[in-house]
């Protein structure tokens, strides 16, 4: 299984979980449709005219029902985004197999997880909502409510439990590590140059090859640069988690996000900024660094508030190896790796596990605010949307790609604070990616259906699209595709005992072959060729016997012949040795000869000759000997 992501989308059908009671969202109305035949009013609340539903966010979970998931044997994780969905697949389906991740990977997806169930579980809520979800009423709700997909699969968050024992099963690989599975097939990480620890897969045979490529970017960013020349050769390349801001160049957004906090600074103003608590964040963070200076906002307060803001900043600086070159060069100065380091130190950057405690003692405004969770559903963001929203001098900046903006800000309408939209995305654009095609050059290309056409609000850009020969292979959801190869080879290692015995003869110059000889041994996708093991000497007998019983001998093969038999000089040859009346017959394989005096037939085939005559060997072996003149023994 490569990847198990989690849909989080489904959470913006949801209202917010508030941190402390909000009169506002206690106050909203509740749902009754026009004619009033369906009273959803504690299910279902209305905010500016859109409907939410009033319970514990839901996930949608990736899809279950296709195959038996206790039937996996491997699922190998491309970068800690990915992964989120883990828990759902390895407890509670009879799974039993193996992860394989590298190591901020693991660590960092581990603190995404433990910080989503902290989101969740610090605001409980006591009722769940179940009766929208009834397809016959699903179909009449207004709508995004009325679109959304399997909602019957959606589920609640997983427990702090499940994490640990879903992440127990993760075994840790390095880059270029080659894992063998199974001896059927060997996968090894690259770096992909996304994140910290983020992989590009390769699954590979003695003589097929297949890419995984998830989640990659080429430009300079905190992580290893991409590995593109292991990717070479591919028989077929798996494409997928390309930006979803093909439009968006992320250094112009870094541009705007700098120049648009420094504006609302200088006014007055807070801002907002809903991230993730690892990824962009560090880039955020260093750009900030340079910038703070240059635009005098030396002494306005920087908040990070996450329960796992303090991991994720100190995690950071420790996987050196994991980061560019520029960055690893640093550790042996020794500096830290990321300039946080210093803002941290000098008290510019403040991080917080959240708003409860020391932090609503220290907080002063104006600030800059990053916290969880970028829809806007849950987590410490709720309480600053709450909070500052009334006024025209804050901005929220949203610098993550995965939810709508529109949609994330719903159920706080209407709202009075500045909306800067500035999504940094830095995986592969389909310019990048048709670049790398070129160049790694995959037999065959398999992407999903949404890459092989325009984007539907922009269909008239055929830039925003792959454009490849052959076509690539599209897929989409619960599709089954056959991939276009097979395997047809095997590798087989001789024993060197067996290998000593092998006696090889020139067939043509630069061509030797050999016989063999051997028992074939298949154990865990691997075969082996071994000597014939010589039979046992019989143990001695009571009874005393004349004749001692020698063990059967292992006959020496016949050697072997090829070529073949030539119709016209063999009647030659036969007539010279006085065999003059033949009969010449074709055949579908090849003539049949009738030596008329001597009553014999003789049949020539391709893979054969066969000499038929009745109580004749003088005969019989006369003319095997001259059949043997035209075939070359070994």
């Amino acid at each position: 299984m490569l990847d198990c992501g989690l849909d989080t989308t489904s959470v913006l059908q949801f209202l917010p979980l508030p941190l402390v009671h909000s009169p506002r969202l206690s106050k909203l109305p509740g749902w009754v449709s026009k004619d009033g035949t369906i009273n959803l009013e504690k299910e279902l609340k209305e905010c500016a005219g859109r409907v939410f539903v009033d319970s514990q966010p839901e996930f949608c979970l990736p899809e279950k029902e296709l195959l038996d998931l206790s039937t996996i044997d491997v699922i190998l994780i491309s970068n800690y985004h990915c992964m989120m969905a883990l828990p759902y697949i390895t407890e509670h389906t009879g799974f039993t197999g193996t992860v394989y991740a590298t190591e901020p990977t693991l660590q960092i997806g581990r603190l995404l997880m433990e910080e989503l169930v902290n989101f969740m579980e610090r605001v409980p809520k006591a009722q769940s909502a179940t009766c929208w979800k009834y397809k016959e009423i699903q179909r009449l709700l207004p709508g995004p409510l009325k679109d959304a997909v399997e909602v019957s699969t959606w589920k609640r968050c997983y427990s702090i439990q499940d994490v640990n024992s879903a992440l127990s099963k993760v075994q840790l690989v390095g880059y270029s590590q080659k894992v063998e599975l199974f001896g059927a097939v060997q996968v090894t990480p690259l770096s992909s140059g996304y994140s910290l620890g983020s992989s590009n897969w390769i699954i590979q045979s003695h003589y097929e090859k297949v890419s995984y490529v998830s989640g990659s970017s080429l430009l300079t960013t905190h992580p290893q640069p991409m590995d593109q020349s292991s990717l070479k050769n591919s028989d077929v390349l798996i494409l997928t988690g390309l930006t979803q801001m093909p439009t968006a160049n992320p250094d112009g957004m870094l541009g705007d996000f700098c120049s648009n906090l420094a504006m609302t600074i200088r006014a007055g103003g807070n801002v907002l900024v809903p991230c993730y608590s690892s990824g962009v964040i560090y880039d955020l963070l260093e750009c900030l660094y340079q910038f703070i200076e240059n635009a005098n906002l030396g002494s306005t307060p920087f908040y990070f508030i996450s329960p796992v803001a303090n991991s994720s900043l100190e995690f950071s600086q420790i996987f050196a190896e994991w980061l560019c070159h520029n960055k690893q060069s640093k550790v042996y100065l020794p500096e830290p790796p990321f300039p946080h380091a210093e803002l941290i130190q000098t008290n510019k950057l403040k991080h917080y596990p959240s708003i409860h405690g020391d932090f609503s003692s220290e907080f002063r405004q104006p600030c800059v605010v990053f916290t969880g969770h970028p829809s806007l559903r849950f987590g410490d963001v709720v309480h600053f949307m709450e909070l500052w929203g009334k006024s025209t001098l804050n901005t929220i900046i949203f610098t993550e790609p995965d939810f709508s903006y529109l949609d994330a800000l719903a159920p706080y309408q209407p709202l009075a604070m500045k909306c800067v939209y500035c999504p940094i995305d830095t995986r592969l654009n389909f310019h990048q990616v048709s670049k790398l095609l070129k160049e790694v050059q995959p037999l065959h290309v398999v992407c999903p259906e949404q890459y092989t056409q325009p984007p539907p609000a922009q269909s008239h850009r055929s830039d925003l699209m792959l454009e490849l020969q052959p076509p690539p292979m599209p897929y989409r959801r619960c599709s089954v595709l056959g991939l276009p190869f097979r395997r047809r080879w095997e590798r087989i290692q001789l024993l060197p005992e067996l290998a000593k015995s092998l006696v090889p003869s020139e067939i043509k110059p630069g061509i030797s072959v050999a016989t063999v000889s051997a028992v074939l041994q298949s154990k865990d996708n691997k075969h082996t060729l071994q000597p014939v093991p010589k039979p046992p000497p019989l143990p001695p007998s009571k009874k005393r016997k004349r004749v001692v019983e020698e063990p059967p001998e292992v006959l020496a093969p016949k050697p072997l012949l090829s070529g073949a038999v030539p119709l016209e000089a063999f009647l030659a040859m036969l007539h010279k040795h006085g065999i003059t009346e033949v009969k010449v017959e074709e055949t579908a394989d090849g003539h049949i000869l009738h030596l008329q005096a001597e009553d014999t037939l003789i049949q020539l085939e391709d893979d054969g000759t066969h000499i038929v005559c009745d109580d004749n060997e003088p005969l019989r072996t006369a003319l095997r000997d001259l059949v043997l003149r035209f075939l070359m023994k070994f």
